[in-house]
């Protein structure tokens, strides 16, 4: 607010929500009707980047307009789909000026939320047939996993997959966008999806599994990137597109080892995709401390010494000091 020019601040008085930036569309000040709508307070969101808040799912082509008329000096407007601080959507209308003052060029955006639709989401309504359609789709092949604990797992995963990623973000400040740590929570979930075409005789056998039965259960990697193919296939839709493909990361790599011993590819250190590194740890750490057909429960103990042992061998080093810590935190 300091920085903000006088002849800047009756805008921030109006009762549609502004936000002001400077041509680098780094933020200078917000207004409260801002605040309220994304979540953001002006002190913790000024001095980003204005694309904090930004999806993927408002089109790449509506951005270059946007870009292409401002750098001509032109007003722009357009509709953004964007992402709130708690990660819902919103809708804005939006009109961006460009001002010179005292030969300083600022931006300023002023928008208003667009209304909600019943269902929650700004789409067409054959679109959101499509996704449910393959959503569904999905949900049929889960269930052919007839684990009773397997929903549990998944849903522990997610949630221990969210805090992981924020705190490695937060303790590392890698600057990572609240889309991507969303995006690599939600994908986790789908890690173990491939097992669905794995026969329940051997996926569920207690004891030590025969050389070629390991081989078929390492093949669920393969299968899980079939399954996502098949899926986007038939969604010929560009809205999940981001998140399948991270899922296919995810599925496909989460058991290759930081030093190279894993499977499938036999991949090694930050040549594997970050989000399977961090879904490798929690997979591992929510398998220990589980009831399996093949094994008894770890304790919570047991099993963080053996990621600690784990750590450069199986497990990306850092990952698992921010596993450690994040565990240690959520214990005080």
């Amino acid at each position: 607010m300091s920085t903000l020019h006088e002849h800047l601040m009756p805008y921030l008085k109006l009762a549609d929500a502004v936000i002001i930036t400077d041509i680098n569309h780094v933020i200078l000040a917000v207004n409260a009707p801002y605040e309220k709508i994304t979540g953001y307070g002006e002190s913790e969101i000024t001095g980003k980047k204005a694309s904090v808040l930004r999806t993927s799912y408002t089109p790449k082509e509506t951005h270059d307009q946007m870009k292409r008329a401002l750098s001509l000096g032109l007003s722009w407007s357009g509709v953004f789909t964007n992402r709130r601080r708690d990660s819902s959507i919103w809708h804005s209308s939006i009109t961006i000026t460009v001002m010179e003052i005292d030969e300083v060029f600022y931006y300023i955006g002023i928008f208003r939320e667009l209304e909600k639709l019943k269902s929650g989401f700004y789409l067409p309504e054959e679109r959101i047939g499509s996704i449910q359609s393959s959503m569904l789709k999905v949900l049929a092949i889960s269930c052919e996993i007839r684990d009773p604990g397997i929903e549990q797992h998944l849903v522990r995963v997610r949630e221990l997959t969210e805090r992981l990623t924020h705190f490695h973000n937060e303790r590392l400040q890698l600057n990572w966008p609240e889309e991507l740590v969303n995006r690599i929570s939600h994908a986790s979930i789908l890690h173990d999806i491939g097992k669905s075409g794995i026969p329940e005789g051997i996926l569920y056998k207690p004891g030590t599994l025969a050389y070629y039965e390991r081989q078929i259960v390492e093949m669920h990697t393969q299968i899980g990137v079939d399954i996502i193919d098949k899926i986007y296939a038939e969604l010929n839709d560009d809205l999940f597109r981001q998140e399948l493909e991270m899922g296919k990361n995810i599925i496909l790599y989460h058991h290759e080892k930081w030093d190279g011993s894993g499977y499938p590819h036999q991949l090694a250190g930050e040549d594997i995709p970050i989000e399977a590194r961090i879904v490798s740890v929690v997979d591992v750490f929510d398998a220990l401390t589980s009831i399996r057909p093949y094994k008894e429960k770890w304790s919570e103990e047991h099993a963080l010494a053996f990621i600690t042992e784990q750590r450069g061998l199986h497990f990306d080093p850092e990952l698992v000091d921010s596993f450690l810590a994040l565990i240690q935190n959520q214990s005080n």
